[in-house]
Formats: structure tokens, C-alpha cells, sequence
């Protein structure tokens, strides 16, 4: 009964009667192999009592069998054994391959264990249901024969360690449902653009445990990715960052954003942990920056390529120019690309800024995306070198400041106040008077060469005469007094005659 093999008391004795002790225990291993197989292997398929059995449909859910049914016809199509206790998933839990089998519902039955061949005869499925269980890790390339599968649901189970490869080979997998587990880790290799599943439109990953994001990498993809991208309710940290993230998809009208602005929360810094929405972190919490839609910016004769991101894929494009005028199909100037929509403009002038509108059409989606040109009067070269004409000129000034400072404070002194320097008398050289006006020696007159009034019939003026006949405001000395030195502590001073006057400060005309 339930399952396994009944055999009575009476047929055991019979069977065993007249037989030697090894046969007898051959005999016993051998009914204990039949009870586990038949265990493992469930009973038959009986669709008068237990399941239903629709023409390629079999329903067997919330029977309360702890196996799969063996005997299942190969037409089956659809097979739900949803709502049991089917705690193992076993490799051979069919002993045929069943080809034509599309549908595999195994929701609700405290699964914990998938084995790494669980798959191999059920190759042609493209729905596969294996939420609300007990499953805590994806094993590598666990589900690569399922080459045609394009729904996976693994939400509400209790996933924790996903390998990289798991989801490898599921080149058909349009939605994959991950949320309410324990995932920690963004898986990115499934969205990114080297790595990911091509045919991948939703991946839902909201209400796990997920405390970080690439964001540079998500607010890089295209929008109909991005369009199918959930992840809210995580205990993200508040960020401007995280902010800016959700604030642009929420701006550009993403199906992630818009339909759960009230679940994308972030937890503020602190004890309380306090969660809040991410779009409201501009009105005071972090006191972010206010989001607007992005223009693209350029100088003039530049080339710039206008994206069409759409939130669908393989959508039909047609651009217009500023003015809503459609794009000419022989215009130069502007050139859509055909792989991807694209607008190629160029080179700019300033009359070619505006708004530029690309229309997109499908059989489930009309769309209409702007962008908004700004080209700058001026050549991206000509900024440049008056960004360089600045620069230069600042280094011109740095090095004319330097080399100030060195001459004042890393020129040798060569006077006797500075330290270590001695004044030889009788030296011209020396003299504190430095500011005192010579005459040349070759062109001064002796006192009989000169005229009754006193002045020189040559008035040639010069720096280097010796120092017996200088005096300070151009005078001679009458009486050919050297100077004393006045230096430091010494405190000598210069005799000089009662005329005589500082040079700095007299008022009095140079005699020349």
C-alpha cells in the first residue's frame, strides 16, 4: 500500500520454505530493492480514481503522493503535480522520454533536492514551474537540456547560492522569476551584454536580500531590458545614486519603475533602519539633485547618434527633424541606421539644435521617444585651446613667482652686514653708499681745469669712480675722507661733512 510492495506473512513461509540460507537471503535483499524502487518510482497512473486525464493532459495535484506516477503516457503534454509531497526530484522519476511534454507543474510540494539529470528526458519543455518548495541552491548547468524552456519559475523557495552556469543553455528563456528567496548577489551575467540570455524580457529579482547594485551597469542597458528588470523591495542602502537609477526609469516610463514606485524602498543610515521610497530622497532625506531627462550636447561640425531606446524589441522606427518634419530619405545630414534604428547626425551646426522625436511602432506597442539636441556656437578644438591659453598663462605666472622668490631670498649677499662677509677699507666696492653718483675719472678736471663758476666743461656722468672722490648727491668729497663702516653692533658712523644728506631722502639737485 501506498506505494510499495505488500507481500502477507503465509506467502513469505511458503517462499521461503525448503530453501538454503543464502537463497533465502538473496531473496530478502531482493524484496527490499523492489520496495525502494517502487517508492521512489510511485505507484502506476490511475486516471479513473486519483488524476485526471484530459486527451494530452494529466492532472494528478493535491493527491498527496510523495512520487511521481510512473506509467505516464508519452503524449502527455501538460503534466501538474502541483500541491503534493514530492520531496525529490530523481533522475530516473520517468523511465521514458517524454518529447512531447511542454509543461512540468511541481509548485507546492517542499521540493529540496533537483538531481543534475532531473531533466534529461523532458528536453522539450517551455514552462516549468518549481515555486513555493524548499529549494536552497541552482547546482552548475542543472537546467542546460532545456534548450527550449521559456518560463521558469523559482519564486517563494529558499534560494541562497545560484552558479553562474545554472541558468546556462536556456537559449529560449524569455521570463525568470527569482523573487521572495535569500539571493544576496545580483545576478548580472544573466542581463549583461557579452554573458546574457538573449531572449531574456523579465528577470525578477525583488524581495530578496540583495544590499548592492551595479548600477553603471544596469543604467547601461537598453530599455527593453531595463523595461522587464525588478528589483525593488531589497534592503537597498539610500543613495543619490540609487536614486538617479530608479528616478530615470520611472522618468522614461518603465514597467519596473512605474508599476511598483510604491515598493522601490531603500533603508536610511542608522540604528532604525528605516526604509522609505527611493523617489522621494530629493525632498530632504539626502537632499539629492532632481532628476531630469537627459539632452545630448555637442559642438559644432561633430557627429552624434541619436538612440531610439524603445521597451520593446524588433520595434518598427521612423525619425523626425525639429518641427516634426520627417526625415528625407536622400538627407546627408541626418541617416537612420537600419540595425537598430539609430539617427546619425552631422556635422552640426547651431541651427540642427531642437527636439528630435522617434516614432515606434509594433503589434502590441505604440512608442514615442524625444531627444533634445543642444549644439554649442563654437568648435570642441577651440574650447580646448583656450582651455590651454588658460593653463599656460597660470604656469607663466607660477614660474615668474618662483623665480622672484629665488632672486630674493637664494641670491648670494656679497654685503658686509650679511653674515660671514668682512669689509676691507679702501675697497669702492664695499661702501654702504651704493646709491652715490661718479664722475669718470678720464673726463673729470682738476681744480685748475676748472672754470671761475665752478662748473665742469664736461658733464659726462658715470659709476665708476674711486672711491676718494665720491660723495653722496653727486658733491666731491673736499677733504678726502673715507667712509667708516656702520655695521651691525659696531654702530660706527660715516663722517661726512655738514651738507652732506642721505641720498634716499634729500631733495637736494644732483651737481653734475
Amino acid at each position: 500500500m501506498g506505494g510499495s510492495l505488500w507481500i502477507s506473512q503465509g506467502a513469505t513461509e511458503a517462499l521461503f520454505r525448503g530453501r538454503s540460507f543464502s537463497t533465502v537471503l538473496h531473496l530478502a535483499l531482493l524484496l527490499q530493492t523492489l520496495r525502494v524502487s517502487a517508492q521512489y518510482l510511485g505507484g502506476p497512473l490511475d486516471c479513473q480514481k486519483t488524476c485526471v486525464c484530459a486527451s494530452n493532459i494529466v492532472s494528478c495535484s493535491r493527491i498527496n503522493v510523495t512520487n511521481v506516477p510512473i506509467n505516464l503516457p508519452q503524449y502527455t503534454a501538460v503534466l501538474d503535480l502541483s500541491f503534493n509531497n514530492i520531496s525529490r526530484l530523481r533522475a530516473e522519476w520517468t523511465s521514458i522520454p517524454l518529447n512531447r511534454l511542454h509543461s512540468l507543474l511541481l509548485s507546492h510540494n517542499g521540493l529540496n533536492f533537483l538531481s543534475l539529470e532531473a531533466f534529461a528526458n523532458v528536453k522539450k519543455l517551455r514552462y516549468l514551474d518549481l515555486s513555493s518548495n524548499y529549494i536552497r541552491q541552482l547546482d552548475e548547468f542543472i537546467f542546460e537540456p532545456l534548450e527550449d524552456l521559456e518560463v521558469l519559475l523559482l519564486y517563494s523557495n529558499r534560494i541562497s547560492q545560484i552558479d553562474r552556469t545554472a541558468f546556462s543553455g536556456l537559449v529560449s528563456l524569455q521570463r525568470l522569476y527569482l523573487s521572495y528567496n535569500q539571493i544576496s548577489r545580483f545576478p548580472l551575467e544573466l542581463v549583461k551584454e557579452w554573458s546574457r540570455l538573449d531572449s531574456l524580457r523579465l528577470l525578477d529579482v525583488s524581495s530578496n536580500r540583495i544590499k548592492a547594485l551595479p548600477l553603471n551597469e544596469l543604467q547601461a542597458l537598453p530599455a527593453w531590458i531595463k523595461n522587464g528588470l525588478y528589483f525593488h523591495n531589497n534592503p537597498l542602502p539610500c543613495s543619490c545614486e540609487v536614486h538617479e537609477v530608479v528616478a530615470r526609469w520611472y522618468i522614461k516610463e518603465l514597467s519596473s519603475a512605474v508599476d511598483f514606485r510604491g515598493s522601490h524602498t531603500c533603508v536610511l543610515p542608522g540604528h532604525q533602519k528605516q526604509k522609505i521610497s527611493i523617489l522621494d530622497l530629493d525632498k530632504g532625506y539626502l537632499n539629492c539633485s532632481e532628476v531630469t531627462a537627459m539632452d545630448k550636447k555637442a559642438f559644432l561640425e561633430q557627429f552624434l547618434v541619436l538612440d531610439c531606446d524603445t521597451r520593446e524589441r524588433n520595434m518598427e522606427k521612423r525619425w523626425a527633424l525639429p518641427g516634426n518634419i520627417p526625415v528625407p530619405p536622400a538627407y546627408k545630414i541626418a541617416l537612420m541606421r537600419p540595425e537598430d534604428g539609430s539617427l546619425r547626425i552631422g556635422p552640426l551646426k547651431a541651427e540642427d539644435s531642437g527636439v528630435y522625436t522617434c516614432y515606434a511602432t509594433s503589434e502590441s506597442l505604440n512608442e514615442t521617444v524625444y531627444v533634445t539636441v543642444v549644439v554649442f556656437n563654437s568648435t570642441e578644438i577651440g574650447g580646448l585651446e583656450n582651455l590651454k591659453t588658460a593653463y599656460t598663462t597660470l604656469i607663466g605666472c607660477l614660474v615668474s613667482l618662483v623665480l622672484v622668490l629665488f632672486y630674493l631670498y637664494l641670491t648670494p649677499c656679497h654685503y658686509a652686514c650679511c653674515p660671514g662677509q668682512s669689509l676691507e677699507k679702501g675697497d669702492p666696492r664695499d661702501s654702504l653708499h651704493s646709491s652715490t653718483v661718479s664722475i669718470t675719472h678720464a673726463h673729470l678736471q682738476t681744480g685748475q681745469e676748472r672754470s671761475e663758476g665752478g662748473g665742469y666743461d664736461n658733464k659726462h656722468g658715470a659709476f665708476l669712480l674711486p672711491k676718494d672722490q665720491l660723495e653722496q648727491n653727486g658733491r666731491l668729497n673736499p677733504i678726502g675722507e673715507e667712509d667708516e663702516k656702520w655695521c651691525g653692533d659696531n654702530r660706527e658712523r660715516r663722517r661726512s661733512d655738514a651738507g652732506s644728506v642721505s641720498s634716499v631722502s634729500s631733495d637736494t639737485p644732483m651737481v653734475v
